[in-house]
């Protein structure tokens, strides 16, 4: 058999067609490994009571030492504290960074039973309250996220926990909770197993650089799309002295247990404690999502100090290439950053170093006028080793949200080991506006390991948001909390109370929305309707005073599976003219969904469809059967798709008449396109039969209707039986 000419024709113009496809998926590859990475959400224990991002902030602004004496419930000082650095098994800093309540945890919360709560690390209790956290900050609700493709990535490189359990019972009282309670990599693991995650989860153990490292892989995962969201983590818990005292024999602690860096006097850091979770996204599903963005990574790089003087001793021209690769990762220009979060410890040989690679990097061409600004965040906290690049992380990005420069601490006497005026760099001593000539702000972050690995990532402010302009409120509004016990629910209220109040409180429009679609549903749970702010905390005021009303409810769901939710979609005869008309007017999606229905039905119906639903001048009578079956089931799907925006979801859908073509449409029986096209046609075909008939629903059997039509069958027919005492007669 012999080709033809066009055979051959056809073959080229499909192989040209594969190759083009093929470009073009590989220019979308390129674009989504260079996509910036938008930070959507953050959740943090540090210090100073800094246990969430607005009380971390306040910290940071005044310029809070958050650095105490050593907690007698941690260890004695009397037995492991001596000021002489030779003394064996003691150490000579009783100094460091702690946070409160270590020991408390609500395991049902997260349906651990208490005897497996018992041998979890607190290190892992921690993530797991952070990352709950972290995803309402977000505005996702956790349950949302089981069988996604969300990644977690966690920093993680103590075993104190460990270490005290083991010395205080012995292996002999270990149980088969143990391995999974104190392993690194579950650390990550459980966070994906609570939650149902389903993306790549790792630990990560690189030292000091950590959390720093994690992010950079949760950011090449969302890059390489092998995930749609990413948990980045960092923990450090010092529950025993064994971390003094081994890092006192090194001689890296400062015997103040201060971290004074950059300064003339630095002689050691401070161990800090703490924990933080970072949302993340690809900045483009952010976008489209209506995220609220807090800031955006533009690029990372990690590497290693390779071969130095000795293995924990920096490698600045290691340090030079690190920067010089997340720079160009980030497609950004040195002179474009205006701040650098240093990993900064305070220790006179790590400080110089890393000023020389800094300034070598981001010095050349910048105006001394504006020069870098440089700050640690441990001269606040101390150093938080697994957890200090997340640390850094979450200095960095509150600061660009509030467009400030918080003061780095400790700095009088500029160390001179460091070449200052070489390098147009400058210490922040007190809190700076932040502000940019043109563009966003942008920073960089530092976080190295002394085990040699580094990492630098590049930040930037996040973008603008279109304004666009308010559409018309609905005049109610339903606020909707919950908890797990009556107590629970209660103590949520009287935030919701605290959070409204003021000139800054959040709208109340955005608070209800968050509340239905970004968090879970609980068992105990207070509902209030409220057309202000004001009178939203009035109706709160009042439940928890015990007043209740149709206003403002509160009551408990019953254990065991939900309730399944039915959608009914009724018939001809339920329309009337303006029907939907407030819905319209205060509800986006019923608006977008109907007024896609009157576009697709435009080319089949003589009139438009939307001055015929909303009974406009001129406009013919929605009662005309081609225009009424069109105009039920536009309302009804659009009514349906609003439900479901506000995450009711059917578990049944039933329809009567025009209602069944509704129903088949929601439950994905056919599309929208066919749905609609059928009814145009059910509605023409109905309404060109002759004017004059009539139906009516009778409440009788079907024997008794028949006999009461006798001999009238001329005129009047059963149209439908539907039920043993429901009967439908037309003529």
């Amino acid at each position: 058999m012999t080709a033809k000419p066009q055979d051959y024709r056809e073959l080229l113009k499909r192989s040209l067609t594969a190759i083009d496809e093929l470009k073009a998926k590989l220019a979308a590859a390129e674009r989504s490994r260079a996509e910036p990475i938008a930070i959507v959400g953050m959740a943090c224990r540090f210090p100073g009571g800094a246990d969430d991002p607005a009380a971390f902030w306040r910290l940071l602004r005044a310029g809070t030492d958050a650095v105490t004496e050593v907690p007698p419930d941690r260890w004695s000082l009397e037995r492991f504290y001596d000021p002489d650095p030779d003394a064996v098994g003691k150490s000579y800093s009783k100094w460091g960074g702690f946070i409160g309540q270590v020991d408390r945890f609500d395991p049902h919360f997260f349906g651990i039973s208490p005897r497996e709560a018992v041998a979890m690390d607190p290190q892992q209790r921690l993530l797991l309250e952070l990352t709950w956290e972290g995803l309402e900050h977000a505005g996702i609700a956790p349950a949302s996220l089981a069988g996604s493709r969300t990644g977690v990535f966690v920093g993680i490189s103590t075993n104190d926990y460990a270490n005290r359990m083991i010395a205080a019972q012995g292996f002999g009282k270990t149980d088969a909770y143990t391995p999974s309670g104190v392993a690194h990599s579950v650390a990550a693991g459980r966070i994906a197993y609570v939650f149902g995650l389903q993306g790549p989860t790792l630990a990560v153990d690189t030292a000091c650089s950590s959390s720093a490292v994690a992010a950079h892989l949760g950011i090449q995962s969302l890059r390489n799309a092998e995930s749609d969201l990413v948990v980045v983590g960092g923990v450090n818990l010092t529950l025993t002295p064994d971390g003094a005292i081994m890092t006192s024999r090194a001689r890296m602690m400062s015997p103040v247990g201060r971290c004074k860096t950059f300064d003339a006097s630095a002689d050691g850091y401070v161990r800090g404690e703490g924990a933080a979770t970072l949302i993340l996204k690809r900045l483009s599903d952010a976008e489209r999502d209506g995220d609220r963005i807090l800031a955006v990574v533009r690029g990372s790089a990690i590497n290693q100090d390779g071969r130095t003087s000795g293995l924990t001793v920096p490698n600045g021209s290691a340090q030079v290439a690190l920067i010089r690769a997340a720079l160009a990762n980030a497609g950004v220009q040195p002179t474009d950053v205006s701040y650098v979060e240093a990993h900064g410890t305070g220790t006179s040989l790590g400080d110089p170093i890393e000023i020389r690679a800094l300034g070598e990097v981001y010095g050349p061409g910048r105006p001394s006028d504006r020069p870098l600004r440089v700050g640690s965040v441990k001269t606040n906290i101390g150093h938080l080793e697994g957890a200090a690049g997340v640390a850094s992380l979450a200095k960095v990005v509150l600061s660009l949200v509030n467009r400030t420069i918080p003061p780095s601490l400790h700095f009088t006497t500029p160390n001179p080991l460091i070449e200052w005026d070489r390098y147009p760099i400058e210490v922040p001593t007190g809190a700076l506006p932040w502000q940019s000539e043109s563009g966003p702000l942008r920073a960089g972050v530092s976080s190295f390991g002394f085990s040699g690995t580094n990492c630098h990532l590049i930040l930037e402010s996040a973008p603008d948001r279109v304004v666009v302009p308010p559409d018309p409120d609905r005049t109610r509004h339903l606020l909707v909390l919950s908890a797990q016990t009556e107590t629970a629910v209660d103590e949520l209220a009287a935030r919701y109370l605290d959070r409204l109040d003021g000139p800054d409180a959040p709208s109340l429009p955005d608070t209800a929305a968050t509340a239905a679609l970004g968090r879970n549903h609980f068992s105990e749970r207070i509902a209030v309707v409220a057309g202000s702010t004001a009178e939203a905390r009035t109706r709160l005021a009042g439940v928890l005073a015990g007043e209740t009303d149709e206003t403002a409810t509160r009551g408990r769901v019953p254990s065991g599976d939900p309730p399944e939710v039915v959608f009914m979609f009724t018939g001809q005869g339920s329309q009337y003219p303006g029907m939907a008309a407030e819905l319209y007017r205060t509800e986006p999606t019923f608006r977008r969904v109907l007024d896609q229905c009157a576009a697709i039905l435009a080319p089949r119906l003589l009139h438009p469809l939307l001055p015929v639903i909303f009974g406009e001048a001129g406009a013919p009578s929605v009662d005309d059967t081609d225009l009424t079956q069109p105009a039920l089931f536009a309302v009804e799907y659009a009514l349906a798709q609003l439900w479901r925006s506000w995450g009711v979801e059917p578990a049944v859908v039933l329809g009567h008449s025009v209602g069944e073509y509704v129903a088949a449409c929601v439950a994905g029986v056919m599309t929208l396109e066919d749905g609609l096209a059928l009814i145009a046609e059910r509605g023409r075909l109905m309404g060109s039969l002759p004017a004059g008939g009539a139906m009516a629903s009778i409440s009788a059997d079907l024997v008794t209707v028949a006999a009461a039509i006798a001999g009238r069958e001329d005129r009047i027919a059963i149209a439908a039986v539907n039920g043993p005492s429901s009967t439908v007669v037309s003529g």
